[in-house]
């Protein structure tokens, strides 16, 4: 039986698990992947991206191509409700408020360089598979995982090429579970979950039919139906002739998928739609469960969970997809750091630490809009809270982050991106050799220290540090004679230090730690800093 070794091994490739074999080989680590299916998704399902995400691809030099390839998505706006779709557009077109816009922010702006982008998963994911490979992951289709076992030197899986049968062993130091809500991984090693549970179970339709001139202008994201015979909810796809129409069926009333036959999906369509004669092409019925649901463990020894394999939400609010990214962002680095020795294997520990109160704060923002939308009103339920903070307004707290006050968090409800140590850097725009850019475009490799042009000591401080502990740190100079150009003059109020201070950057762009005001020993300062937030050993 063939055997190889690998440094990060990825079961899935769908958003979560091909993200990851981008972020990683980003970092210059050799990543291979597997997927069952014999190639990317061939059905719609996420269908947009907030603007965390967005940077995320933007990072990756991604972001305008998923823009164009949600081009003909990009029109669709708020929600519809009525016994018909024709009805529903119908009360739309006479009042307009019947159009249910969902929350927005005026901080978007001020807050990040990326808006929120629509693009359907079976358009994006060859765009990450395209990129993933110029990059040098070494993907492959239709291989499955049969077993795993790991000791304490590395994971030991077998696969199965499922054209040919062919066998083969890999040994590889760590591996990602990006396999999905049904996880083969995550029941492998017995990683239980806990949450509410199941929010009820869904046919998701997927058809064509020609609606381009019933939508044309008064293009929707979502409609939802609600009938005395039927429950379900259209989402656009393209806004012409593909769409997907989530039918809500009830197990507990004895009712299956298999009751549910093409023809009479399509019987149930025509009613839905208000048009009993148009054509309809089913092109396929899944059964799905939306839930909440978050791993009780992120991470076993050497395996890590990422994207649904870790949290189950349901797709309300759009959070799925982009916590699954942003998982496997915050993952990609720690393993990257570890396995090129700069940090130690506690660093690793982390992951879960930091990405699972995330998972749980949006999940529990999923299921508030899940309510919302389905009028369910509860005693006791969480404070409802604006995308922007749901998105980015978490604050980590970690062994890899240097707090300066323990007690200290950010405000429930309100999006604090004030260069707190645990928040996501802010943005602002500056000028890099004579271009524009933002702060964030800084970030992604490597960590990054931020300081004033007049703290002339730090640069040389950050070099020897860099070259002393093998680490890769850049250090930029802001204002007059510096590295970037400040001509908003926002950065220190943003940053919240004076011009002597200093901000360092971990490599997905959060806050490590800063230095308000200026400290006499920066070079000390930097090494003791890096050394903690790596959990090195103490020299």
């Amino acid at each position: 039986m063939h055997s190889e070794q690998i440094p990060v091994f990825i079961v899935g490739g769908g958003l979560v698990g091909l993200s990851a074999a981008l972020f990683l080989a980003h970092q210059q680590i050799p990543v291979t992947l597997i997927e069952r299916h014999a190639g990317t998704s061939i059905h719609p399902r996420a269908r947009g991206y907030h603007f965390r995400t967005m940077e995320l691809f933007r990072e990756l030099g991604l972001e305008e191509a998923v823009r164009k390839a949600g081009e003909t998505l990009a029109p669709s706006r708020g929600m519809l409700q009525g016994e018909t779709l024709v009805a529903a557009l119908a009360t739309a077109e006479k009042q307009p408020s019947a159009l249910l816009q969902p929350a927005g922010s005026e901080q978007q702006e001020q807050v990040s360089p990326c808006t929120f982008s629509r693009c359907t998963q079976d358009l994006l994911e060859p765009i990450l598979l395209a990129a993933a490979r110029q990059a040098g992951a070494n993907v492959r289709f239709g291989v499955e995982l049969v077993s795993l076992e790991q000791d304490e030197q590395a994971v030991s899986v077998t696969i199965v090429d499922r054209a040919s049968g062919t066998f083969s062993r890999l040994r590889a130091d760590y591996l990602i579970a990006a396999d999905g809500a049904q996880s083969p991984v995550r029941r492998c090693l017995g990683i239980t979950m806990s949450g509410q549970g199941s929010l009820g179970h869904q046919l998701n339709i997927l058809f064509e039919a020609d609606l381009h001139s019933l939508v044309q202008g008064r293009e929707f994201s979502l409609c939802q139906i609600h009938r005395s015979d039927m429950h379900g909810m259209f989402t656009a796809i393209n806004n012409a002739n593909r769409w997907v129409f989530h039918l809500s069926y009830s197990p507990e009333l004895g009712e299956q998928p298999e009751d549910f036959s093409p023809e009479r999906c399509q019987n149930l369509l025509r009613t839905a739609l208000g048009l009993p004669e148009i054509p309809i092409e089913i092109k396929s019925i899944l059964p799905w469960e939306a839930a909440l649901r978050t791993a009780d463990h992120f991470q076993q020894k050497r395996v890590f969970l990422a994207g649904d394999a870790a949290h189950q939400m349901p797709p309300t609010g759009g959070f799925g997809a982009s916590t699954g990214i942003a998982d496997a962002h915050n993952l990609a680095w720690k393993l990257a750091a570890v396995l090129r020795g700069e940090a130690a294997p506690a660093l690793l520990e982390t992951y879960e630490t930091e990405r699972r109160a995330v998972a749980r704060l949006t999940s529990e923002q999923a299921g508030l809009r899940a309510d919302r939308l389905s009028g369910v009103v509860r005693e006791k339920c969480p404070a409802y809270l604006d995308d922007l903070v749901v998105v980015a307004g978490y604050q980590y707290r970690s062994p890899a982050i240097v707090a300066e006050d323990e007690r200290q968090e950010s405000q429930p409800g309100h999006l604090q991106l004030d260069g707190r140590p645990g928040t996501r850097a802010p943005h602002i725009r500056v000028e890099l050799q004579r271009k524009c850019i933002s702060t964030l475009d800084l970030f992604g490799q490597h960590f990054v220290l931020l300081y004033g042009s007049g703290n002339e000591t730090v640069a040389e401080a950050a070099r020897e540090v860099s070259l002393c502990a093998g680490i890769n740190l850049k250090a930029y100079a802001i204002g007059p004679g510096g590295d970037l150009l400040d001509r908003e003059r926002r950065w220190q109020e943003a940053y919240g230090i004076t011009d002597e201070g200093m901000v360092l950057i971990r490599p997905d762009g959060f806050i490590a730690w800063r230095s308000q005001e200026q400290i006499p020993n920066p070079r000390q300062a930097l090494q003791h800093v890096l050394a903690r937030l790596l959990l090195r050993p103490r020299e």
